[in-house]
């Protein structure tokens, strides 16, 4: 048993306690409150202090993609072209990158979101293994989507799922305490209906948690209303035979049934107030990525009606591919302050909203809240301390401002997970960093050379 204190500690369920503490037994918490009392209460107990900083659950990365880690930075010269980018990826997984320079890319992703005091991840996979391993190489907590390949047309679709389905008994089959697997149809322009209503069936049967990236880009919601754009040239080229639902990627979604599966909706950003509205009514979830989607230049998604109309909301970093950072902090800041921006807000987002949503909201977006997203007795032990004492965060008027506005990755003190460390203060105490780093710059460097 110890006892682990700081400055300020957010349960999240309940406001700031200053001075506070959180009392933990193996992998679950058994109390928090103030100090004092609870130094009196369980006396025998190991007792650290982490000073001027805050206590508070780990944050829920619910969105990610951790086998492209090795190409942060390498496809930003093609951003202002989406379709460019996705060829690029593609080609550059297939014909460059090997499956060991998948794992360690996806590995080394994982690390980064440690150190960063994300202690849980959303992670969606092509090759699913690789991140299932990567999660549980690092001692994570998370689901590992195993994503769809291009499979748009219905002829295929029978084939296509007794495929994705061995891939993903497979998984299931090695899931661990910490690490779940998942389904993720890709989306509403790689996927074809029969398909989706396959997996939707399958899911509902079989409890298994969904993933989509919906309504993301211009060009999908051009296909899915219209029928015309970039993609319908692509299946002309590959002779996939497309039926135009001439309706929004949500209510498209919503006809095939996969919606009923209460899956997670990435990006978000081309929904109008009745895609909100059947999100609300199907419970659908919000994987909300906004320094991703502005970094493409899609827009900005509605973060603030998502949080009124009471959608499950969690922030996602997407890929360091289309990032370059897996940051919460930062993603939070960000967050707010596009919100605060629009025209067409009706209020302020304010940072404990922010903190909230990126710490219980993505546990809830990934259906986890019964197990972190909190600091309360009986939850595991997924907790992070954020120091305070930069010059740069000081003085701390309000530690959720402090938080949000001034503070970010770099500010992570200790990662724990089920009551492990799993970072402290620049130091993984889980993987040899110098070997890791080591290989990704070997993968770096025959990148340059193909």
């Amino acid at each position: 048993m110890k006892i682990l204190s700081a400055e300020y500690v957010l349960p999240i369920s309940s406001e700031p306690i200053e001075n506070g503490a959180v009392v933990i037994e193996k992998d679950k918490i058994l109390a928090v409150g103030a100090f004092s009392e609870l130094k009196e209460k369980y006396p025998q107990a190991e007792h650290e202090s982490f000073g001027e900083a805050a206590i508070l659950p780990g944050f829920v990365n619910v969105h990610s993609h951790l086998e492209l880690t090795a190409m942060r930075g390498f496809l930003d010269t093609v951003e202002h072209d989406f379709t460019a980018w996705l060829l690029k990826v593609t080609k550059t997984r297939a014909e460059i990158l090997t499956d060991e320079d998948v794992k360690t890319a996806a590995i080394f992703g994982a690390l980064e979101g440690v150190r960063a005091g994300v202690t849980c991840f959303g992670d969606i996979g092509r090759f699913g293994a690789v991140g299932f391993e990567a999660l549980k190489k690092n001692k994570l907590r998370g689901i590992l989507f195993q994503e769809t390949e291009f499979s748009p047309d219905n002829k295929t679709a029978r084939a296509d799922f007794e495929k994705l389905k061995e891939r993903f008994s497979a998984l299931r089959e090695t899931e661990n305490e910490l690490v779940k697997a998942g389904l993720s149809p890709h989306s509403p322009y790689t996927v074809s209906r029969k398909l989706f209503e396959n997996i939707a069936e399958y899911a509902l049967a079989e409890n298994v948690k969904i993933t989509v990236h919906a309504a993301e880009s211009g060009d999908e919601a051009e296909l899915l209303e219209k029928g015309t754009g970039f993609f319908t040239k692509v299946y002309e080229k590959y002779g996939v035979e497309w039926q135009t639902p001439f309706c929004s990627p949500i209510e498209f979604l919503e006809k095939t049934g996969i919606l009923q599966a209460k899956p997670l909706l990435a990006h978000c950003i081309k929904v109008s107030d009745s895609d909100i509205e059947i999100m609300r009514e199907t419970d659908s979830r919000a994987a909300h990525c906004p320094k991703s989607n502005a970094k493409f230049g899609h827009g900005i998604a509605p973060f603030e009606k998502f949080l009124d109309a009471k959608v499950k909301t969690g922030f996602g970093s997407d890929s360091v591919a289309s990032n370059n950072v897996c940051d919460i902090l930062e993603e939070s800041r960000f967050a707010v302050l596009s919100a605060r921006n629009l025209i067409s807000g009706k209020r302020f987002i304010e940072p404990k909203e922010a903190v909230e949503t990126a710490t219980l909201g993505g546990a809830k977006a990934l259906g986890l809240e019964n197990e972190t997203g909190t600091l309360e007795s009986g939850k595991q032990a997924d907790l992070i301390a954020v120091s305070l004492e930069n010059v740069a965060q000081m003085p701390v008027h309000d530690v959720y401002s402090a938080l949000v506005f001034a503070s970010n990755a770099r500010d992570v003190q200790m990662t724990m997970v089920a009551g492990e460390e799993l970072y402290r203060n620049g130091r993984s105490k889980v993987l040899d960093e110098i070997e890791i780093k080591a290989k990704i710059k070997e993968i770096v460097r025959k990148m340059k050379e193909a």
